[in-house]
């Protein structure tokens, strides 16, 4: 006996098992709808009958009533059940080593038994509980190629509870005898490539899964070789019941290759011309077309958050060989305000808001307004910033500031001004390579003591400064790591003014690494920074190196490791040397716990010399969000310097590193 049917993917299989019942499926069916008279919904008059009581006398139709066959074993448990509600419990038998985990994950999603197990039921509710997952096994039985596929039913009261039982005899799996990908050969020295990506075999199960995920990635190859307009038919299924074989049919129809042409956009979308999305675009005019492009062009253009909507697709271009690419682009509130406020061991309370216009300058020049007060800090900035710069992640920006910093270094009042050139990562696209390029020029009244004595001193700093940066990035996530290294390196060339024109150089390197190890990551991290052309006390006290902190060496207070003056405030240093290992175990749920030991110290000479290192330990909880961990660490030194507090507690969003 032979079946056929259009196949549209697992769903379209699926439905097309689920309309062809088994003959066990079709005799159990008045059953069933007997058993629906006890379904929950059902009309308030209706009342509980009394299994004891005697039946009226049926009516007089003139013809004698035909004898009524014995029940069915299943029907007479029911029965014998229905004067009340109790518990149940269930299981299946037949099942070991049939089927898949996938299947058995659906059966599990879908199963009624399993979400009704527990809650007290009655013989009706349990009859027809039982008759629906016996169906949603067959069905699913025949998504893997079980065409004969047969689960029975009963429901044994001999037990405290009622036990519904499904018995399943799965029969042989059909196996295909053909596979045919007619009109590949269309596509020519590309027709093999097309073929194998129809990864379904002669002689493979009759699989629903296998075959639309096969036919998934047909469609994604032909449009990844070049074929902007094809067309791919639903998989077509014949199954010979006798040979208990079938046979799978799937068309091609690659249509031309064609190269990208140029890009298009919806009049008047108030976002983004053609030009500046063909700027964010990873495709240009005459490169081959390539479908997964357009799927990264989407995800860039939402990325900026200046559109609600982003609708990419190719269309005909102005010669055969070429495909334009549309995009229709709805616009999205272009304006935000951010407020933050908190407290940090060292860094004393904080407040901070900003007001974002991010297109005040088409396209995708955002200007912000930014102030903090706190305790120890008060900023007033204007921030230009340009995203997707000519070209993809490109990111210029201008920055005015004028801050007043207290700590127990210094005290700085700081007038700014500030640009950069720089490459970026983000959670959306990570990248292995980042840079930046930029220029400062800075004015800075310091006060801070004079080493030796102690006396307060007073200086002003004209200080111009090239930093400039280089990354690499081999770590699987940007904020919550687990394996992979990352390295990178900052130098910023500086000439300052005080008194006397002199010059010196900054430099940094910070690297980290991750491993798994039964469930626990490893991370560990190492900085070491260097100041070379000048002495210590000739460097403004801003532009010196400190440690210690939440993002340094924890247990310490913010800035407090290092050689001191005689008031016993920090002075900072010329160089430094930092390094931390922690293991990240998750616990129960999103929570972890991640315990850690830092070291580290500040040097006077122009090279860390490894002497003298403060070590901190201590634990953290990280809350694993779906934005990324949030973290918080309470530490503790273990060699204190006077002065130093007990405990020292960090809160922020991603990892220590």
């Amino acid at each position: 006996m032979y079946g056929r049917g259009a196949l549209g993917g697992a769903a379209g299989l699926f439905a097309f098992l689920a309309a062809t019942p088994s003959a066990a499926q079709q005799a159990d069916a008045p059953a069933a709808r007997q058993a629906d008279i006890g379904r929950a919904g059902a009309p308030a008059t209706d009342t509980t009958l009394d299994p004891s009581a005697p039946l009226a006398d049926l009516p007089d139709i003139g013809v004698a009533w035909p004898e009524l066959a014995p029940e069915p074993a299943a029907a007479t448990a029911v029965q014998a059940t229905a004067s009340g509600e109790t518990r149940y419990s269930w299981r299946l038998d037949g099942m070991d080593g049939i089927g898949s985990p996938l299947l058995r994950e659906r059966f599990a999603e879908l199963s009624v038994l399993d979400q009704h197990d527990g809650e007290a039921s009655n013989a009706a509710q349990l009859d027809r509980r039982a008759r629906e997952d016996a169906a949603l096994l067959v069905t699913l039985l025949r998504g893997e190629g079980y065409y004969d596929a047969r689960v029975d039913m009963r429901i044994d009261t001999a037990g405290v509870r009622p036990l519904v039982v499904l018995d399943v005899a799965p029969g042989p799996v059909y196996r295909l005898k053909d596979v045919t990908v007619a009109g590949v050969a269309a596509a020519g020295a590309k027709a093999a490539t097309l073929r194998e990506a129809f990864a379904v075999k002669p002689d493979d199960p009759v699989n629903a899964d296998r075959i639309a995920a096969a036919e998934a990635r047909l469609r994604s190859e032909v449009g990844e070789q070049g074929f902007p307009f094809a067309r791919v038919t639903d998989p077509v299924v014949t199954i010979d019941r006798e040979a208990r074989t079938a046979t799978l049919d799937v068309g091609v129809d690659p249509g031309t290759p064609r190269v990208f042409g140029q890009v298009r956009t919806n009049a008047n979308n108030r976002v983004f011309d053609a030009r500046h999305v063909a700027e964010i675009a990873r495709f240009s005019p005459g490169k081959p077309y390539y479908a997964p492009a357009l799927d990264d062009l989407r995800r860039a253009l939402i990325q900026t958050g200046l559109v609600s909507v982003a609708e990419v697709k190719p269309v005909p271009g102005t010669t055969p060989e070429t495909v334009d690419i549309d995009v229709r682009l709805e616009r999205a509130p272009p304006r935000t305000i951010a407020g933050e406020v908190g407290y940090g061991t060292g860094e004393g309370a904080r407040v901070e808001a900003s007001w974002t216009h991010r297109n005040l300058f088409p396209p995708e020049g955002g200007l912000t307004l930014r102030g903090v007060l706190g305790t120890q800090e008060q900023l007033g900035a204007v921030t230009f910033r340009r995203n997707n710069f000519r070209g993809r992640d490109r990111v210029l920006t201008a920055q005015i500031a004028a801050a007043h910093t207290q700590r127990d270094a210094y005290e700085a009042n700081t007038f700014s001004l500030s640009g950069s050139l720089e490459r970026q990562t983000n959670i959306f696209f990570q990248k292995t390579w980042t840079w930046s390029v930029g220029a400062e020029l800075l004015a800075s009244d310091e006060r801070d003591v004079i080493v030796s004595t102690g006396a307060p001193r007073r200086r002003t700093f004209f200080i111009a400064a090239a930093p400039t940066s280089l990354t690499y990035d081999g770590s699987d996530d940007l904020l919550n790591p687990t394996s992979g290294f990352r390295i990178g390196g900052r130098l910023s060339p500086e000439l300052s003014l005080q008194g006397s024109t002199f010059g010196y150089t900054r430099a940094q390197i910070d690297a980290s690494a991750y491993r798994t190890i039964g469930g626990v990551v490893l991370a560990g991290r190492v900085r070491l920074g260097t100041i070379v052309g000048a002495p210590r006390d000739a460097i403004a006290p801003s532009r010196r190196f400190y440690a210690g902190g939440g993002a340094s060496v924890r247990g310490y207070g913010y800035q407090s490791i290092g050689p001191r003056d005689p008031n016993n405030d920090p002075i900072g240093g010329r160089s430094l040397a930092e390094f931390a290992i922690e293991g990240r175990i998750k616990a129960f749920g999103n929570f972890g716990v991640v315990p850690f030991f830092d070291a580290g110290n500040i040097y006077t000479g122009g090279a860390p010399d490894f002497s003298g290192l403060r070590y901190g330990t201590g634990i953290g909880v990280r809350y694993y969000s779906n934005f990324g961990p949030i973290r918080f660490d309470v530490g503790t030194p273990i060699n204190p310097q006077r002065g130093d507090s007990r405990i020292a507690v960090y809160v922020s969003l991603g990892q220590a590193f």
